[in-house]
C-alpha cells in the first residue's frame, strides 16, 4: 500500500526493453515521441494497467478518508497520471492522491470547506513550480530521514483509528483523540454486517501475499475490494455505500478563495507544497534504486507534480504527489518509458467516464478495510528499530505522537527542530577525556576530539580539573574544528600547569591546526604534517603513539593468532621503504608472510642463500602457503645500480656486500638485453628503462621459483601459484607479470565488472 520510500526493496534488473542510455529521455525536446511511444509500446501498455488496476481502489479509499467527494481520488489519478508522466522528471514514477496527505486534506475540508481545499492545491501547484524553476529540487531532500518516517507512521495510526469507525459503521470524528475516546462506544455498537465486510478485505490483503504466484497476478486492494463488494450485494445489500452526485465531468469543482483567515490560507498552501514535494522526491529517489534506466531530474520533478496540483486543484480533484506503491508497481510490471503513467492516467479517466455506476456499488466499510491496511503498512518496524539504534528514537516518538495529536504540520516542526537540535548537539558535543596513566612513571593523557569551540569549554574545563597539580600529562587533539576560545582556554591551563612543575605535552593529529586559531578565522583543513619535537626518535614517537591509540583497537584482531598463524600467501618484496606489501593487497594481520631483500630475488645454484630456503621451506612445507608471490617495483634502487654498473659506473660507495649481492640481477640485465617479451612491452607502455629491468627481473624470479627445490615440486604437484607483480610508485598502480608480458589488473577487473553487469542486464 501506500508506504514509505525506504521500505521498497531494490531488485537488480532494469526495466525489461529499456535500452535508453541514462539521461537520453529526458533531454529530447518533448518527453515522449512518436518514435519512441511506439517501440515501447508492448511494455508500457500492460504495465500501465496493471497500476491502474491498483490505482483505482486506492484512490477511491483516499479520497473517502480526505472527506473529499469520491471523484475528486479518480480525477488526481487521472491528472497525477497525464500531466505529472508527461512533465515530470522520473521516467518511471506515477502520481496521483497519497495517504500520505490524507490528514492534512481532512483538516483543510473541515476548516476551509472543499472547493477552498481546491485553491489551496493550486497555489501549492504554483509553489511547486516556482521550487522547480528555482532550481533547490535536490535542497528539498534536506530532511531528517526519521522525521519523514515518524510522520508517515503517524499518518497511519491517524488514518486507522479514523477509518475503524467507518469499519464498525460508525462516523468518525474530527481528530485522532475524539476518536479513540469514541472508539469503546463504537465498538459496543458496531454494525456487524459492515464490521464484517471489513475485516473480509483486511483478511484478504493480509493473506494476499501468501498465495500462489497465478492468483497474485490480480493486484491485492482491486481483488479485496471486488470480493467485499460482491460479499455485500449478496448479503448486506443495507450497509452503507458510496454515493456519487453525477459523472466525473459533473464531479468537476472550480476553486474558490477564502472569506478571511488569509493567514491559514497561506500556511496551508506551503504545508502542501512542502509535504507534496518532499513525498514525491523521496518516491522518486525509491525509483531510482529500482532500475538502471535514465535517473531523475528533480526540479523537472518538482515542475512535473506543480503542474499536476495545478491541474487538479483547478478541476476539483486531491493533492497529487509521486507515489511509491504505484511507481514499485509499474517498474515490476516491466515499463519501459513515462508512457505508462501517462496510459494509466487514461485508463482512470475513460473508466470515471464509462463506468463510474459501478463504483455506487461499493461500500464505505470495505474502502475503510482497504485503508486501514494501508494506514498500517505506514508504521514501519524496521524504521523503529533503526531510530532505536541510532539514537533517533526519541524524534521519532515526539515526531508522531505530534502528528496524532496536534497537526501534521506542526508535528513535522517539531520533529524538524528537535532533529536539528540533535545534529547541533552530537556536532558541538566534544569527546574530552581524562586517561590515568598505566603506570606510576607513564603520564596522564587527555584526548580531545571532534568540533572544539566554546560550547565544549565548560566539558574541557571539568576534565582539565581532574589532572593532578604537577602530573606530566599528554593532550592529543584530534579535532576537525578549533575556535580562538577553545585555544585560549587549552593554553591558559597549559601555562598554569606547568607553573606546578607538571609537564604538558600537546599532539596535533587532526584535519586543523592548533595555532592558527589564533590568527583566523575556524574553519576545517586538510590534514598537516606537524614537525617533530627536537631531540625525538620518530620511530619511537610512532611506537608510543601506536599503545595510545590504536593498540586496543588492533588487540581484538590479533588476539586469535596468539597462537599460530595461517597465511595464505608468501610475498617476496625489495626492501625500498616505499613498497607496503599489507597496503597494496589489502591483507591484515596474519594474511601475509614476507620475505623482503634487494631486489626482490630468488636465489637458486651455487648462489642460494639459506634464508632465503629457509622462508621458501617454512612456508611452503610448514604453512601450507596457497601461492608465492614476487613482487618487483618502480625506481628499484637495485635495479638503478644495475644499469649504473653496466654503463661504466662505480658503485663501491655501496659497499662490497652489495655489489656482490647485484650478481642476482645481472641474469635479468641478461634478459633485457636479449629482448625478453616483458621488457618489450614495458617499452611500448612507455616505462622507463630501469622499471623495464624491474618488470623483466620479476619475470625470471617467477622461472627461478620453478627450479627451486623447494618451490619448484610444490609448483609443478599444483599446491601452490606463483603470482608475479610490479607496484608503480607514481601511480600507486599494481601491475601483474607473466612470463610473456604485463596485465593492468584494474583495467582487467572493470572490464570484468562491466561484463557482468552486461550478463546481468
Amino acid at each position: 500500500m501506500e508506504a514509505h520510500p525506504s521500505a521498497v526493496p531494490a531488485p537488480s534488473h532494469s526495466p525489461p526493453g529499456d535500452n535508453t542510455p541514462p539521461g537520453q529521455e529526458s533531454r529530447g525536446r518533448f518527453p515522449f515521441g512518436p518514435r519512441h511511444f511506439y517501440r515501447h509500446l508492448g511494455a508500457d501498455v500492460p504495465a500501465s494497467l496493471v497500476v491502474f488496476l491498483v490505482a483505482l481502489p486506492l484512490s477511491l479509499g483516499i479520497a473517502a478518508a480526505s472527506g473529499a467527494p469520491i471523484m475528486a481520488g479518480l480525477i488526481a489519478a487521472a491528472i497525477g497520471g497525464i500531466v505529472a508522466g508527461s512533465l515530470g522528471g522520473s521516467p518511471l514514477q506515477v502520481s496521483g492522491p497519497a495517504a500520505g496527505l490524507t490528514v492534512v486534506v481532512a483538516g483543510l475540508v473541515q476548516e476551509f470547506g472543499w472547493q477552498v481545499t481546491c485553491a489551496i492545491t493550486a497555489a501549492a501547484g504554483v509553489v511547486q513550480l516556482l521550487l522547480g524553476i528555482s532550481r533547490v529540487g535536490r535542497a528539498a531532500l534536506a530532511v531528517s530521514p526519521v522525521v519523514v518516517k515518524a510522520m508517515l507512521a503517524g499518518i497511519g495510526v491517524t488514518i486507522i483509528v479514523q477509518q475503524l469507525h467507518v469499519l464498525l459503521g460508525s462516523k468518525p470524528a474530527g481528530s485522532a483523540l475524539e476518536n479513540l475516546a469514541a472508539l469503546p462506544a463504537a465498538i459496543t455498537n458496531l454494525e456487524l454486517h459492515a464490521a464484517l465486510l471489513g475485516l473480509a478485505v483486511v483478511a484478504i490483503l493480509l493473506c494476499w501475499k501468501f498465495l500462489p504466484a497465478v492468483v497474485r497476478r490480480v493486484p491485492g486492494p482491486l481483488a479485496a475490494v471486488a470480493a467485499g463488494t460482491a460479499l455485500a450485494v449478496a448479503f448486506a445489500p443495507g450497509v452503507e455505500r458510496i454515493s456519487l452526485d453525477g459523472s466525473i465531468i459533473d464531479a468537476i469543482a472550480l476553486p474558490q478563495l477564502p472569506d478571511g483567515n488569509w493567514r491559514a490560507f497561506a500556511f496551508a498552501i506551503l504545508t502542501m507544497a512542502l509535504i507534496a514535494s518532499i513525498e514525491s522526491l523521496l518516491s522518486a529517489v525509491a525509483v531510482d534504486k529500482m532500475q538502471t534506466g535514465p535517473r531523475t531530474n528533480f526540479n523537472k520533478e518538482l515542475i512535473g507534480q506543480g503542474a499536476a496540483n495545478v491541474v487538479s486543484g483547478s478541476l476539483g480533484g486531491l493533492p497529487v504527489t509521486g507515489v511509491i506503491v504505484r511507481s514499485a508497481t509499474n517498474v515490476e510490471a516491466g515499463a519501459a518509458t513515462r508512457s505508462s503513467a501517462i496510459l494509466h492516467g487514461v485508463w482512470v479517466l475513460a473508466f470515471s467516464a464509462l463506468f463510474a455506476g459501478l463504483l455506487q456499488l461499493i461500500p464505505l466499510a470495505v474502502l475503510a478495510g482497504l485503508l486501514v491496511v494501508i494506514g498500517a503498512r505506514l508504521i514501519k518496524l524496521a524504521d523503529i528499530r533503526t531510530s532505536l539504534r541510532t539514537g533517533d528514537l526519541p524524534i521519532y516518538a515526539v515526531t508522531l505522537v505530534c502528528v496524532v495529536f496536534l497537526n501534521l504540520l506542526e508535528g513535522v516542526i517539531i520533529g524538524l527542530a528537535l532533529a536539528a537540535a540533535n545534529v547541533l548537539w552530537r556536532v558541538l558535543r566534544s569527546p574530552i577525556r581524562a586517561h590515568r596513566p598505566a603506570a606510576p612513571s607513564s603520564p596522564w593523557r587527555v584526548t580531545i576530539g571532534g568540533s572544539c569551540s566554546f560550547f565544549a569549554l565548560p566539558k574541557l574545563s571539568g576534565v582539565l580539573q581532574s589532572v593532578p597539580a604537577g602530573a606530566d600529562v599528554v593532550v592529543e587533539l584530534n579535532a576537525d574544528y578549533v575556535d580562538h576560545s577553545f585555544r585560549e582556554a587549552l593554553l591558559a591551563w597549559q601555562s598554569q600547569h606547568q607553573a606546578t612543575a607538571g609537564a604538558v605535552m600537546l599532539e596535533e593529529h587532526g584535519n586543523t591546526v592548533f595555532r592558527d586559531a589564533a590568527n583566523q578565522a575556524p574553519r576545517r583543513e586538510d590534514p598537516v604534517e606537524l614537525p617533530l619535537p627536537p631531540r625525538k626518535v620518530p620511530l619511537l614517537l610512532g611506537v608510543n603513539r601506536y599503545h595510545r591509540r590504536f593498540a586496543h583497537q588492533v588487540r581484538p584482531l590479533v588476539h586469535k593468532l596468539t597462537e599460530g598463524q595461517n597465511p595464505d600467501s608468501l610475498f617476496v618484496a625489495c626492501v625500498d621503504s616505499r613498497v607496503n606489501p599489507d597496503l597494496i593487497t589489502t591483507s591484515g594481520p596474519g594474511d601475509l608472510l614476507t620475505l623482503r631483500n634487494i631486489g626482490n630475488v630468488v636465489c637458486t645454484g651455487e648462489g642460494r642463500e639459506a634464508s632465503i630456503d629457509a622462508t621458501l621451506s617454512f612456508a611452503v612445507n610448514g604453512l601450507g602457503v596457497q601461492s608465492l608471490v614476487i613482487c618487483g617495483h618502480s625506481n628499484c634502487g637495485a635495479m638503478k645500480a644495475m644499469l649504473a654498473e653496466a654503463d661504466g659506473g662505480d658503485n663501491s660507495a655501496l659497499g662490497q656486500a652489495f655489489t656482490g649481492w647485484l650478481d642476482h640481477v645481472r641474469p635479468s640485465y641478461a634478459e633485457l638485453l636479449a629482448g625478453h617479451p616483458v621488457g618489450r612491452q614495458a617499452a611500448a607502455a612507455g616505462y622507463s628503462r630501469v622499471d623495464q629491468l624491474a618488470m623483466v627481473n620479476v619475470a625470471l624470479q617467477l622461472a627461478k621459483l620453478q627450479e627451486h627445490p623447494v618451490a619448484g615440486p610444490a609448483l609443478a604437484a599444483g599446491k601452490v601459484q606463483a603470482v608475479g607483480l610490479f607496484y608503480d610508485i607514481a601511480t600507486a598502480k599494481v601491475l601483474r607479470i607473466n612470463a610473456d608480458g604485463l596485465e593492468d589488473l584494474e583495467a582487467e577487473f572493470d572490464a570484468g565488472l562491466q561484463g557482468r553487469a552486461l550478463a546481468d542486464r
